[in-house]
């Protein structure tokens, strides 16, 4: 018998009986003796117990990969899953001894691979390894079903993906209204950077230009939210601004500025230099001190006024980079959890730097970053809303086209805010309703509730602010037809009637929105209502009584923040109607209307001169002298009579040694001498 067929008779038993000989590491001689099969070859049998059946110690190691990475298709015997012939405790002491690499297998010239080949025809498929199939099997169906799974899970991201992209297709409440988990207030760190929404509009090649190059030799790697350092800028060290906090109440966390002892010093040299009205004292004090903030913010409204408004940008975003350089570590720009209070002195400079940055981007024509700027100040402190950004993020929110922002805010604050009774929400809401009644990508459900809630809301803004009408179609260039202008309830009477306080609001919000209005389609919408609101007040309605009554009792008088706002926007038409008392005071663009009710950590020392009580000569040579001072050595002491006279004789000698010096300096210039007094003659 060849030892090929020897082999096959070899495996068949094996097949049959569970573990085979070589894997359970027994003497083949011996077992095939029991089973009646032949003896094995001679001088092929083993040599020992440790090395039995093997040639190679090594080659154990590649066989038990070699049957762990069989195909898909092929069946390799499994001892271990083995129920039916051999009992658990045999297997265990048949794997421990297989361990131990007692295999008796044949090594001929084909070697194990052949062994294998013999064992697979003439294996039968017996019970205990039908689980093994099934669960083979099943893994593979599972292995199939997980990568469907697995695509489909792809698929649902990138929907995901595209309803957050697409404010059109966001989830929708009762009444039409898109809404959004995500807080009111919440930040987009991506918002904030102007080059983004640049990019959008012009591409990255037109914004960024040649500027990528650049980019590689910047000195600055520190990456920052509110502004990117520049390469002109002078290298940043710590000026003395710190950030703490200062508690937590109902998860919102309390911040304050500090400024250290260096800083304060600086602090006290700036205010001698706002007091020299002399910017070049600033000038000065910014080389020593380049990122001292009010320094930067005051010399800013400089260089607006003289028309440098590149200059002036860039000293505010100087300003926020180093506000921003000294945040605290658990300060978050976008959680809208972080308050910041306005009567500390310490913390105005932020809010001034984030609103005149806020301008600059509206001006430069990047509306939706000013908008997340806005939004950004409005969490800083919303209850009190210092600068009174209320009054500007419905324009901006227009312009943005976050018509879904601004109708979310309008609904969620309009109960404890009271938004309605403020001119620009009053026409701006229902403004933005009509936007959303003409985007053609919505349901047609949804802008029709769109289109009659913004006639429902146009209609009570003109019963309960009928002054803006008429200034509002002066500007757009819009003349009435003759029923709307002769009528006394949008006539001039309206505008004279009210109180100074909503004509600054009035005005304010027809001079910031007027080219919102300008669009034919939105004067073709405005015009019916505005002859159905004529109609309801020659019916009488009691809404136009209601209306008028609340006008007198309301708008006596403007909070100081709406004072503060209007002087920080320049608005020509709502400048003019400030009141004396705001226009009569000094008004420092570091710091416009300071709060009653300041909080002030550290005060600034006492003067030693007192330029009030010096004499009217004094002045005068204080004019011509800007280094001469009188009284600038007198020790305030009216006890010490003697030390008086001695210092007021110094002040005599001092100003007569300053007249001799001014008579000194003093040169007159000799006219031209005429070499030829007699002329030349006349020119003929």
């Amino acid at each position: 018998m060849s030892r090929r067929a020897l082999r096959r008779l070899r495996g068949e038993q094996r097949g049959q009986e569970g573990p085979g000989l070589g894997q359970l590491g027994l003497d083949p001689g011996s077992e095939c003796a029991r089973e009646g099969g032949p003896p094995p070859a001679p001088g092929k049998g083993p040599r020992g117990p440790p090395r039995a059946g093997v040639s190679n110690r090594f080659e154990l190691i590649p066989a038990e990969e070699s049957e762990d990475e069989l195909p898909a298709g092929e069946e390799r015997p499994d001892t271990r899953l083995s129920e039916g012939d051999t009992a658990g405790g045999n297997q265990e002491g048949n794997k421990d001894r297989s361990k131990e690499g007692a295999v008796t297998e044949e090594t001929d010239g084909d070697g194990r691979r052949e062994g294998q080949e013999a064992e697979q025809p003439d294996r039968t498929p017996a019970s205990s390894i039908k689980p093994r199939k099934k669960k083979k099997k099943r893994k593979t169906k599972k292995n199939a079903a997980g990568e469907t799974v697995e695509d489909n899970d792809l698929e649902d991201i990138d929907s995901l993906l595209e309803r957050i992209e697409d404010p059109g297709l966001a989830p929708q409440s009762q009444g039409g209204i898109i809404t959004d988990s995500r807080p009111l207030l919440y930040v987009e760190h991506r918002n904030l950077n102007p080059e983004n929404e640049l990019k959008r509009y012009f591409g990255a090649r037109a914004v960024l230009g040649d500027q990528r190059p650049r980019q590689r030799q910047r000195q600055y790697v520190r990456s920052m939210w509110l502004t990117a350092p520049k390469n002109t800028w002078p290298r940043y060290s710590k000026t003395g601004i710190t950030m703490q906090l200062l508690d937590t109440r109902r998860g919102v966390q309390h911040f304050t500025f500090e400024h250290h002892r260096e800083y304060q010093q600086v602090q006290f040299k700036f205010l001698d230099a706002v007091e020299s009205m002399d910017p070049n004292n600033i000038v000065l004090l910014l080389q020593m001190n380049p990122y001292h903030v009010d320094s930067l913010l005051q010399l800013s409204d400089v260089c607006r006024m003289q028309e440098d408004q590149e200059m002036a940008r860039d000293l505010i975003e100087r300003a926020l980079y180093s506000l921003e350089c000294a945040f605290h570590p658990v300060f978050s720009l976008t959680s809208g959890a972080c308050r910041l209070d306005y009567r500390r002195p310490e913390n105005r400079a932020f809010f001034l730097a984030l609103f005149k940055h806020l301008m600059f981007l509206e001006k430069r024509g990047c509306p939706r970053t000013a908008l997340e700027f806005c939004k950004l100040i409005l969490s800083l402190d919303p209850e009190n809303d210092p600068l009174c950004v209320l009054l500007l993020i419905d324009f901006l929110s227009l312009r943005a086209r976050e018509y879904t922002f601004l109708t979310r805010l309008f609904q969620e604050w309009e109960s404890h805010r009271n938004l309605s009774q403020l001119p620009n929400f009053a026409f701006s809401v229902p403004l933005a309703y009509f936007f959303l009644s003409q985007q053609e990508e919505r349901p047609e459900l949804e802008r029709g509730q769109a289109r009659e809630q913004a006639a429902r809301l146009i209609q009570l803004a003109l019963i309960m602010f009928p002054s803006v009408l008429m200034p509002l179609l002066d500007h757009c260039s819009v003349q009435p037809d003759a029923r709307v202008a002769s009528h006394p309830f949008f006539g001039l009477n309206a505008q004279i009637s009210q109180s100074p306080a909503l004509n600054q609001l009035t005005s304010l919000y027809v001079g910031r929105t007027h080219a919102l209005w300008k669009d034919p389609a939105v004067m073709a919408w405005l015009e019916p209502h505005v002859h159905e609101v004529l109609r309801m007040v020659e019916a009488g309605d009691a809404l136009v009584q209601e209306a008028e009554h609340k006008r007198k009792i309301r708008y006596q008088s403007a909070p100081r923040n709406i004072y503060r706002h209007i002087i920080l926007s320049e608005m020509k038409e709502a400048t003019a109607a400030l009141p004396l008392e705001v226009t009569s005071q000094p008004v420092m663009g570091f710091d416009p209307l300071p709060p009653l009710d300041s909080i002030v950590s550290y005060t600034r020392p006492e003067r030693t001169s007192h330029p009030s009580n010096e004499s009217s000569l004094s002045l005068f040579f204080r004019s011509l002298l800007p280094n001469f001072n009188l009284q600038g050595d007198i020790r305030h002491n009216g006890d010490d009579e003697a030390g008086a006279v001695q210092d007021l004789n110094q002040g005599v000698n001092r100003l007569m040694a300053a007249m001799r010096d001014m008579l000194a300096n003093i040169q007159f210039q000799e006219p031209p001498r005429d070499d030829n007094p007699e002329g030349d003659g006349d020119w003929d």
